[in-house]
């Protein structure tokens, strides 16, 4: 059975590629590529569905809000 997981992937101070699934807690992993980061995020996932059922959500989208610091 195919399944699909929304992944969000960031970029660190240090340039690595870091890539975390929401509806998996826990479920994250990082990279200095982004092909190698993918690779390693399906690992992740798959891993964790051995040991965890995913949480309901829906992701909504990504917003900038901007502060006064």
């Amino acid at each position: 059975m195919i399944r699909e997981f929304s992944v969000v992937i960031e970029k660190d101070e240090d340039g690595y590629f870091v890539a975390t699934v929401p509806t998996l807690r826990g479920c994250h992993t990082q990279a200095k590529s982004l092909d190698v980061l993918m690779k390693r995020i399906k690992e992740a996932i798959e891993l964790c569905l051995e040991v965890e059922k995913p949480i309901t959500t829906e992701f909504v989208g990504v917003q900038r809000v901007a502060v006064s610091a």
